[in-house]
């Protein structure tokens, strides 16, 4: 088939990726998956091909992002449970004071949705930005962005947040080099996108406090609230492992076991792991809660991740029927002489996907399979292609819309018309999307 032919068949089955969801109402998982078959069969696989690249797809994405998924989920189940997570949102608070509360809010929800899935996040944390506004700290727009924003830009940009490890992983980025790079996007994307673009768009766009949003403590497990600092350490523990392998690997000879256990050590399993071991016993065990009920919190916690590591799965078929049809070298034959540099080129991929059918994680792996033809020849390091991961986050996000679950949990939860949301929640997105890809590009100059 011709370049252009396979280029309109990756582009005709998105369209049919977002009827089959939003129209027909078929689950994501199911519609991708039966996307991912139509497309190879439109894009010349042979029938036995396709079966092939699906378990391939399938169980390459899974045989990581399932391990740091369910790892990640139980961790954040016991911080959330424990009163961990609280304990941040309200030193924060302290620290800053009400009038400066939406920059607390942001560094709230950039700090606590490490361990967590995006919705998760929100759920958890909307309660915050309710009781800041309860208290006369400002509108509920100026609030709200400011910790969406926060949330956002943590699973746009970090590690281990599920997207970003996941497309560091497939493109083969250097995870520490994920973390201080991820860092230099984040700051200035989360800044602009939350208590800078919050108090602009507050000034003309004003909800009341929904009804939904009732006073109200929930109980905590175990004796006392954890303190700031064993939940702040909690969270930098599997940070800080994935950076000290980093930096001590570059003294090590990469042929000597020395090398071999500080790849172990720094490995996101390995980090996350002990991460998750460190919060059973020390929000756990220590503060007297029994083995039993922690084992329950963390499979009440592995439920919902269920559902998005076969998602995420799905996602990685898809992927990888652009990848062996021939999608992605196409695209790259007819980019190559755009003169581009390859991270805007996985900014645009990235951003037309999410735009087309909405998931960022999804945009996030099919834009890895269609820019990893492009990059192979071009033997980029571990550092330049963790600029590439950053570009690719950045579309990912961006114009956010009536496609994505993002746009209507803010919707709701807000409680804002449609229009609102598109004045406030969508720019946000695109705000911290664009920023971040414009610091992954002025990286890129210098590696």
């Amino acid at each position: 088939m011709s370049d252009i032919s396979l280029i309109m068949t990756a582009a005709g089955s998105i369209v049919l990726l977002l009827f089959l969801v939003m129209k027909v109402r078929l689950h994501a998982v199911v519609a991708l998956i039966l996307v991912s078959m139509i497309a190879g069969l439109f894009s010349g696989m042979s029938p036995e091909d396709i079966t092939v690249t699906i378990q391939k797809g399938m169980g390459g994405t899974l045989g990581f992002v399932a391990v740091v998924v369910a790892l990640g989920a139980m961790f954040g189940g016991v911080m959330e449970a424990t009163g961990a997570l609280d304990r941040i949102a309200n030193t924060l608070l302290n620290k800053f004071g009400t009038k400066n509360s939406n920059w607390a809010l942001t560094f709230t929800g950039f700090i606590c949705a490490l361990p967590l899935f995006f919705d998760v996040a929100v759920v958890l944390l909307i309660g915050v930005a309710f009781a800041v506004v309860r208290r006369g700290g400002g509108s509920l727009i100026k609030i709200g962005i400011a910790l969406l924003a926060g949330i956002a830009t943590c699973q746009a940009f970090l590690i281990p947040a599920p997207g970003p490890i996941l497309v560091a992983s497939q493109l083969g980025a250097d995870f520490g080099y994920m973390i201080f790079f991820g860092l230099l996007a984040s700051i200035p994307a989360m800044i602009l996108g939350g208590p800078i673009f919050g108090a602009m768009i507050a000034k003309s766009v004003h909800v009341e406090l929904p009804e939904h949003a009732q006073i109200g403590v929930d109980d905590r497990e175990g004796e006392g609230t954890p303190t700031f600092a064993l939940a702040i350490g909690l969270i930098g523990l599997p940070l800080l492992m994935i950076g000290l392998k980093t930096i001590a690997a570059r003294f090590v000879e990469p042929t000597s076991a020395a090398h071999g256990w500080l790849e172990f050590i720094g490995h996101p399993f390995t980090a996350i792991m002990v991460a998750c071991l460190a919060a059973f016993y020390l929000l756990g065990t220590k503060r007297g809660i029994s083995r039993n009920r922690i084992m329950e919190i963390c499979g009440n916690a592995l439920q919902p991740a269920g559902i998005i590591i076969l998602v995420t799965g799905a996602g990685g078929v898809f992927k990888q029927v652009l990848v062996d049809s021939g999608v992605g070298a196409a695209l790259g034959n007819l980019l190559a002489g755009s003169g581009l540099p390859v991270v805007i080129l996985a900014f645009i991929l990235a951003a037309a996907v999410r735009v087309i059918q909405g998931s960022a994680t999804v945009a996030m792996l099919t834009a890895c399979g269609l820019i990893i033809p492009i990059i192979e020849p071009l033997g980029l390091n571990g550092a330049q292609l963790a600029a590439v991961t950053i570009a690719i986050g950045g579309g990912s996000i961006v114009l956010s819309h009536v496609n994505d679950s993002g746009f209507w949990l803010a919707n709701r939860y807000m409680g804002m018309t449609e229009k609102q949301t598109l004045q406030t929640w969508t720019v946000m997105e695109t705000i911290i999307g664009t920023t971040g890809a414009v610091v992954a590009v002025v990286i890129s100059l210098f590696l």
